[in-house]
């Protein structure tokens, strides 16, 4: 999947041997613009600048092994190669057709068979261990620091209580902390991504990737009060459930036991002079694991009819609505005639805990075989407990009864053993042609590049939060695109269209509805990446709904070509998106009613015409108002865009006729 333009190996690097006996080796970005500083004594400290501005103050790193072996303290350099990078990646099933990876890479390899390697691009920075060593080894600890200049500011996610807990559990759905870094609660933990505003309207965001067989990153503040700190959790030695979720009980004093010959995760930083660059981001994909699979014929992004979050609530038919095998037919029936892939059969098809024992509701082969005939795929819910139970059973099972997937929850984890069982489950689904959809899950690390048939993942905060709680929900949705996104697909579930201002939402959560207009629904199809991206809301209210519908449905789900127009986190968002000959723009809002400029630069030149959907002028008052409209247009027009409080606008743009 990847093409090798142009690859040199310099064996002189760069060094610098200073009084004290350290040395300091400098590597420069391939466009010149950031500056790596790492500096070798007692520690291994890695700095970063950007056109001269300090990005990343000295910060420590090491990795410390059970046997006493502590990884970068007092380091013997053997050598220090540079190698720069120029290659081209074929993503499968992303934002675009191909990604430029250009960098320029300095490996330390040290005395006692192990080696740090530093990769700078030009708009971030990583390193990351390397080990060759006989047999097993355990991490006790890594050391990783992220030591900032300033008191700055910064976009946080938040889990409270895990420094004086044991248990590292979590959905890995959190809002957003607007703070400074001194205010980092003592109490708590952050994960990936986040995101740290250091002056001069630059933004560093910090990411992982890469992560396989090792436990997921959190942050913490360290003692600078200015910097935060990697925190991991301890590997389990047992688990036991409580009701669906499987929790460790107890912890070793290690967080991980693996080969030891291996590469150990990237640790990686972004750095962005204008937030909408955080939109149009790439670094785990360059940073991945290339595809393992090379038959990925059978992988299928597409739009999925969900059941759950509408709560089952289909109406005007003369069945019963609910776990049966007539309401699973209404559904394939509406995925069938509005082009959709597949539908989810969500929890209570089967039992919670038995894959095998599947519910006397419905007809499970009846449900796949009428799909089969529609075109429509059937995708199947399952707790990660039992698939990792039963996935050698129950994958080759339901695979032959003719289920394309399955979406797996409440994994809620992301120490060692779940992050090693997101890899096994992949590679086991892709045995039987099964894509997976990881729910209740930790953010993506590039598992999606390597196991492509891992088509989404949730880690973020979704719409079905809003079946019961009363949040800020068009901040998130204006924040999640410059941050959660850069790690990769995300599982929101968008589509409702129960729309509701601040004023008239409440959370009904067998009835729900969304924060912010109709017109922020379907920007989200625009706006949020997911191959495999749901419909959230019933069939019944889609129908009434057909010209909104239609244009959801128009929607792909991958891309050919992504271009971020405007933004400013927290704030508001406008970008484009091509497939084929086909342009979809979409732009969003906080609370705060706005005016745009969308600059249609991104088209060739030529006549288009768009279909366009704009807040109506009474969406305040009533968010599911808005106004359908085709217009004609040039590449390079500026076109106006008002948008009303929680507020979006998207439009279909094509070649005219």
């Amino acid at each position: 999947m990847k093409k090798l333009l142009f690859s040199l190996a310099c064996v002189l690097p760069v060094l610098l041997v200073q009084a004290g006996g350290s040395k300091d080796y400098d590597l420069k970005s391939p466009n010149g613009s950031i500056i790596v500083h790492v500096s070798v004594d007692e520690h291994v400290r890695w700095s970063v600048e950007h056109k001269g501005q300090a990005v990343i103050a000295p910060s420590e790193i090491s990795l410390q092994l059970q046997d006493g072996q502590v990884l970068a303290q007092n380091a013997k350099i053997l050598s220090a190669p540079i190698q720069t990078n120029s290659s081209t990646i074929t993503p499968i099933d992303y934002k675009k057709a191909t990604i430029q990876d250009r960098y320029t890479q300095l490996t330390l390899n040290c005395k006692g068979d192990y080696s740090i390697i530093f990769r700078v691009y030009d708009d971030a920075v990583a390193y990351r261990f390397a080990t060759r060593k006989k047999g097993e080894l355990i991490v006790k600890n890594e050391e990783a620091n992220f030591n900032f200049t300033d008191d700055d500011k910064a976009f946080i996610p938040i889990e409270w209580d895990y420094r004086n807990g044991k248990n590292f559990n979590s959905s890995f759905e959190a809002l957003y902390h607007e703070i400074n870094l001194s205010q980092f609660p003592k109490d708590s933990l952050a994960f990936l991504p986040l995101l740290v505003y250091i002056g001069q309207n630059k933004k560093v965001a910090v990411l992982e990737a890469d992560l396989d067989d090792y436990p997921g990153m959190y942050l913490h503040l360290n003692e600078t009060q200015k910097g935060l700190s990697g925190v991991y959790a301890p590997y389990p030695l047992d688990a036991s459930l409580h009701s669906i979720n499987y929790i460790p009980n107890t912890r070793a004093d290690y967080i991980a036991k693996t080969s030891g010959t291996r590469s150990f995760p990237w640790r990686a930083i972004v750095i962005s002079e204008q937030d909408k660059d955080l939109l149009n981001q790439d670094i785990v994909q360059k940073l991945a694991a290339p595809p393992k699979l090379t038959d990925i014929s059978w992988i299928k992004p597409g739009q999925v009819a969900w059941d759950w979050w509408n709560n089952w609530n289909i109406s005007h038919v003369d069945f019963k609505a609910g776990i049966n095998t007539p309401t699973y037919k209404y559904y394939i029936d509406f995925a069938a005639d509005n082009h959709l892939q597949y539908i989810v059969i969500d929890e209570g098809w089967s039992d919670n805990l038995d894959l095998m024992k599947a519910s006397s509701k419905l007809n499970l082969q009846e449900i796949i075989d009428y799909g089969k005939q529609k075109g429509i795929g059937v995708i199947l819910w399952a707790t990660w407990y039992a698939v990792t139970q039963q996935m050698d059973k129950a994958f080759p099972y339901y695979a032959g009864m003719g289920v394309k997937g399955f979406k797996i929850d409440f994994i809620d984890r992301d120490d060692q053993v779940a992050i090693a069982s997101n890899y096994a489950i992949a590679q086991k689904a892709a045995e039987y042609k099964l894509l997976v959809d990881y729910h209740g899950s930790s953010k993506p690390a590039g598992l999606q590049r390597t196991w492509p048939n891992v088509i989404g993942y949730e880690g973020v905060k979704g719409l079905e939060n809003f079946k019961w709680a009363d949040e800020d929900q068009p901040r998130y949705v204006v924040s999640i695109p410059f941050i959660r996104m850069m790690a990769g697909p995300m599982d929101y579930t968008p589509g409702a269209m129960r729309n509701a201002t601040q004023a008239t939402y409440r959370p009904i959560n067998d009835n729900p509805m969304s924060k912010g207009t109709r017109c922020m629904q379907l920007a989200e199809y625009v706006v949020f990446e997911a191959p495999l991206q749901m419909l959230a809301d019933n069939p019944t209210i889609y129908k009434k709904e057909q010209e909104c519908t239609d244009f959801i449905t128009s929607v792909p789900t991958t891309f050919d070509e992504t271009v971020a127009l405007d933004g400013k986190v927290g704030e508001y968002l406008a970008l484009a998106r091509r497939k084929g000959d086909t342009w979809f723009v979409g732009a969003m809002t906080n609370w705060t009613p706005r005016q745009l400029t969308i600059d249609c630069s991104f088209l060739p030149a030529g006549t288009y015409e768009a279909v366009v959907f704009k807040d109506g002028v009474n969406a305040d008052r009533d968010a599911t108002d808005y106004k359908k409209e085709t217009i004609r247009l040039k590449g390079g027009d500026k076109l106006t865009v008002q948008l009303a409080g929680g507020g979006g606008w998207v439009a279909r743009i094509h070649p005219a006729p």
